[in-house]
């Protein structure tokens, strides 16, 4: 695989991101978990990365194979900041974590992960919550391999759509 780069999502990216995201959420809980319905507002959701980036900080993971291509990102949303889904005190919310199915096995949630808590740490948050689909073990498991643990407290019902499974790592 040739180099990949990380940096923040520009304007240029959001319909990238957007399809990443959709193809990375819709095609593996299709394939892993058959019985979620993902419906037409989440895919909505998923591709409206341009009023994301102006609530949260979002960074794409891109190699250069006849021109940069994005296979990858990551967003965070800074202490307080509107939208956020963190809920202990001087955290900060990651979201969105997506890999394109070419660049499983290289190492980018990794990179992409590293790159949103040094932003975090600079930002002053002692904390990283995140949530996690119920039942989708193997990003459980990713998360988990970096420190991360679960906390019921911040878990999220939104049944009958979607029950998440909050996690966090101290920095």
């Amino acid at each position: 695989m040739s180099a990949i780069r990380i940096r923040l999502a520009e304007a240029r990216d959001d319909t990238a991101v957007g399809e990443l995201l959709v193809r990375a959420f819709v095609t593996s809980y299709a394939q892993k978990m058959p019985l979620v319905q993902v419906s037409e507002q989440r895919k909505a959701d998923l591709r409206a990365v341009a009023a994301k980036r102006a609530m949260a900080r979002v960074w794409v993971a891109e190699r250069d194979e006849r021109g940069a291509r994005v296979i990858g990102t990551i967003a965070a949303w800074a202490i307080g900041a509107e939208g956020s889904e963190a809920w202990l005190p001087g955290a900060i919310d990651l979201r969105h974590l997506a890999v394109d199915a070419s660049a499983k096995g290289y190492g980018v949630s990794a990179m992409l992960i590293e790159v949103a808590e040094g932003w975090a740490r600079a930002q002053g948050a002692k904390t990283v919550c995140l949530h996690v689909r119920r039942g989708v073990t193997g990003v459980r498991r990713l998360y988990e391999s970096r420190g991360y643990v679960s906390d019921p407290k911040g878990d999220l019902d939104l049944l009958p759509d979607v029950y998440l499974e909050a996690l966090y790592r101290a920095l």
